[in-house]
């Protein structure tokens, strides 16, 4: 039997949870290895997950962050803050919870009281006089579906209190000062808007009436005078004027179908300045246009198709090592359209020049440089008897003529040479593209560039080959193969950025893509 009086010494007594965490560990001792980093590894994870519950939480369980917004939007509805730029308003609260959270009505629910909150702001601010505020909480109301009756009832109000506050003959007399003195449209002291103003008030006044008549009636005419003068821009801007103030005007439709010749003809001009390679003409064409009509895709196009001749025009400078008049038609070509496939393309395309320039860079003295210059021609008709035109790649006819015309682009029989060889490239363009090898018909395309063909004709070969690959992106389409149709899509807008079909096209990628997503 122990002796109760017996003490051990202080270094062999244990404390009750030590001897349980030694017994604990001589059992481990006798585990698996594998045990302990398991164990390990789960204490680990634990505590990972206690640190990220929360971001967990909210990716899937939603509806808990939904519910903390609509917390917050309770909150904001109450403070009478219903609408803010930056996302703390009631609205757009509840309509986030709502996107987060759609099968629960709370914030359906909530959006209403908001709607109602809107007309309660919009009374009072009428009755304060506060016109923006009275206008700004009507707009947020019928945005959010308020009862239309309550929304009119208080629109009305805040009409006849405008009315009332407007000045009826002051206004009338603004308004004739202003057409007397020509002043029609531009500003808020103009006569149309005065005239509008009133009508706005009064539908049935009749001296404004007759006053907005007689000043649409001279704006047409003005219309039709610009016209006359070749000012389309400032025509379509009288008649844009007209119709907002009154579309069944007696002299708009001859106005708009005088206006609607001029345009087809400018465009028309515009195609042919861009099309005979005038392209500063073209170009400012096609800007008259969209200054009227910021939406017109054909005058657009026509400026991207602009920017598109420039780069070419920068291509085959380049091809023939005049890098000034290369970098100057790029920085045209950049200007009007900076982020163009077809630019860009011309951009590689010309570096891709300099850097070969750059290797092909001439040695010795004039003498000696003459003789490489006949080596290479001597080569040059070498390979052309053995009818390697363009290929194998630095043996080539082409590639020969290419350092010749580096050393001296300006020697009679360089040219004469590029002159014969040019319908070898066309002979092998018209080759590869029937044999649909179209890698091989860029290329040959590209010597086609090189070798200085005519505008129109390579503009013709563009169309064609950016066709075909449309084709070919149309056969990747309805195999399901969306990369290559897409980059089928690319190489077609690359070369001809104009080509009718490709918005068509694009819009069948972006179908299939979203539904493949």
């Amino acid at each position: 039997m122990p002796d109760p009086d017996r003490r051990e010494p202080l270094a062999t007594r244990r404390h009750p949870s030590a001897t349980a965490a030694g017994r604990l560990s001589d059992r481990m001792a006798g585990w698996p290895r594998w045990v302990r980093p398991t164990m390990a590894g789960a204490g680990a994870l634990f505590l990972i997950l206690l640190l990220v519950r929360q971001p967990l939480a909210d990716r899937l369980w939603p509806e808990t962050r939904a519910q903390v917004l609509r917390e917050e939007a309770a909150i904001a509805l109450a403070e009478g803050r219903l609408t803010a730029e930056d996302g703390s308003g009631a609205r757009e609260l509840y309509e986030a919870a709502l996107a987060m959270d759609p099968d629960r009505n709370e914030a359906r629910e909530g959006l209403a009281r908001v709607a109602l909150a809107a007309l309660a702001q919009a009374e009072a601010a009428n009755d304060a006089g506060d016109v923006d505020a009275t206008t700004a909480a009507l707009a947020l109301a019928r945005a959010l579906s308020a009862p239309r009756a309550e929304v009119e009832r208080v629109a009305a109000a805040s009409h006849a209190r405008q009315a009332g506050l407007a000045g009826r003959e002051e206004l009338h007399a603004r308004a004739e000062a202003a057409y007397a003195r020509g002043d029609l449209y531009g500003s808020a002291n103009a006569a149309l808007p005065l005239y509008q103003r009133i009508l706005g008030f009064w539908p049935d006044d009749a001296d404004a009436l007759r006053g907005r008549e007689d000043a649409l009636g001279d704006l047409l005419q003005q219309a039709r005078d610009a016209l006359r003068r070749g000012h389309y821009a400032q025509a379509a801007r009288a008649v844009a004027v007209a119709r907002s103030h009154d579309a069944g005007h007696v002299d708009l439709p001859d106005t708009q179908a005088r206006l609607g010749e001029e345009r087809d003809a400018l465009l028309a001009r515009a195609d042919r300045d861009r099309d005979a390679g005038q392209l500063e003409r073209a170009e400012a064409t096609y800007r008259d246009l969209l200054e009227a009509d910021p939406d017109a895709v054909d005058a657009g196009e026509g400026l991207a198709l602009v920017a598109a001749a420039h780069g070419r025009r920068a291509e085959r400078a380049a091809a023939d090592f005049r890098f000034a008049d290369a970098d100057a038609a790029l920085a045209e070509a950049a200007r009007i359209a900076p982020d163009s496939a077809a630019v860009l393309a011309a951009m590689r395309q010309v570096d891709g020049a300099r850097q070969a320039h750059a290797r092909l860079r001439p040695e010795g003295s004039r003498d000696q440089r003459r003789e490489q210059v006949a080596t290479l021609l001597a080569q040059f008709e070498a390979a052309e008897r053995r009818g390697d035109l363009l290929t194998p790649p630095g043996e080539s006819a082409y590639d020969r003529l290419r350092a010749a015309r580096a050393l001296a682009p300006d020697d009679p029989e360089v040219r004469a040479a590029s002159e014969r060889l040019l319908p070898a490239a066309v002979a092998c363009f018209d080759r590869e593209l029937r044999a649909n090898r179209l890698a091989r018909t860029r290329a040959c395309l590209d010597a086609r560039v090189a070798l200085a063909e005519t505008e129109s004709a390579l503009a013709t070969a563009r169309r064609r080959l950016a066709q075909r690959w449309l084709a070919v992106g149309a056969e990747r389409l309805g195999a399901g193969e969306i990369g290559g149709a897409r980059a089928a899509y690319d190489a077609a807008r690359e070369l001809d950025p104009g080509l009718p079909e490709l918005s068509e096209f694009a819009e069948r990628l972006r179908v299939a893509g979203s539904v493949a997503r």
